[in-house]
């Protein structure tokens, strides 16, 4: 049985299917960490995610740190990535590492070991599949092995995904093509309640919604596009099956939500209410719909 899969399936059950992107960045950071950590992007960040992570962990099934966010701090940076993941996991939470990583053979295999292994491991990551299956093959032993799963790039929300996801190949989109081949390739895990490997599914295209549902019925999804682009909860409805069956991703409209008020940057209260507040209101307009 994979553990992570069931975990994560029990976790919506209890707490909704709120994914929190931690898309961190030192703009977003309220004055009053600022100025508790002079501006140490390591102390800042870290600080910044557990204050938002303390704030919603009873309401949240799972956070997604994106790395580029980190990344563009440098080793600084890169470290309270780490420090997040890290506090995640002490607090039994669940974690997405945003990575996209496409990569082949041995690469593949050091992503797979530096994102699940090693100091940035993380519950679950993000994959791009576009280079070929052998990018995405390296790490299904750690899909195997039962507490690792995968979030695989299918149907994006980007408006790019026309150029290539989207092109006419026999008859039928290319992401179906991608996504069938990667259902092959988890045919013999034990994908009850769901597999553990997932797709990343845009849930801005409400027209395709029931098809790609329907068409992969046992694999979790990833549901950006709410929030600030522009998703509409009954678009995201038609994603779940009775509410679970996938995680709603929303990034800043989630973490920068409190600078909609005057006093939200002035204590950690104040901004723990407000941060927490979004999430409320995101889970009331989905369930709403």
């Amino acid at each position: 049985m994979s553990y992570i899969s069931r975990k994560l399936y029990e976790t919506i059950r209890e707490k909704g299917f709120v994914c929190v992107g931690l898309d961190s960045h030192m703009d977003y950071i309220p004055t009053y960490i600022k100025k508790k950590y002079n501006n140490d992007p390591e102390a800042c960040l870290t600080a910044y995610n557990q204050a938002i992570i303390d704030a919603t962990s009873d309401i949240t099934a799972i956070y997604k740190l994106q790395i580029a966010y980190y990344e563009a701090n440098g080793i600084a940076g890169l470290k309270a990535y780490r420090n997040t993941l890290q506090y995640l996991k002490q607090h039994e939470l669940l974690s997405i590492g945003d990575i996209k990583r496409g990569d082949i053979a041995a690469t593949a295999k050091e992503y797979a070991r530096a994102h699940f292994d090693g100091e940035f491991a993380a519950d679950f990551v993000t994959l791009n599949p576009y280079m070929g299956l052998d990018s995405i093959t390296p790490y299904l032993d750690y899909l195997k092995r039962g507490d690792k799963g995968v979030f695989v790039l299918l149907r994006t929300s980007n408006p790019g995904a026309e150029d290539i996801e989207c092109l006419d190949y026999q008859g039928k989109p290319l992401y179906f093509h991608i996504g069938d081949a990667l259902q092959e390739l988890t045919a013999e895990f034990d994908n009850e309640p769901y597999s553990p490997l997932g797709l990343v599914v845009g849930a801005t295209h409400a027209e395709e919604a029931s098809e790609i549902r329907q068409r992969y019925s046992k694999q979790f999804f990833l549901l950006p596009g709410y929030g600030a682009q522009g998703a509409k909860a009954e678009n995201i409805r038609n994603y779940l099956t009775d509410f679970n069956g996938g995680v709603v991703n929303s990034s800043r409209g989630i973490i920068k939500y409190y600078q909609k008020f005057a006093d939200g940057d002035t204590t950690e209260a104040k901004f723990a209410n407000y941060t927490r507040e979004a999430v409320i209101k995101m889970r009331e307009d989905i369930y709403g719909a």
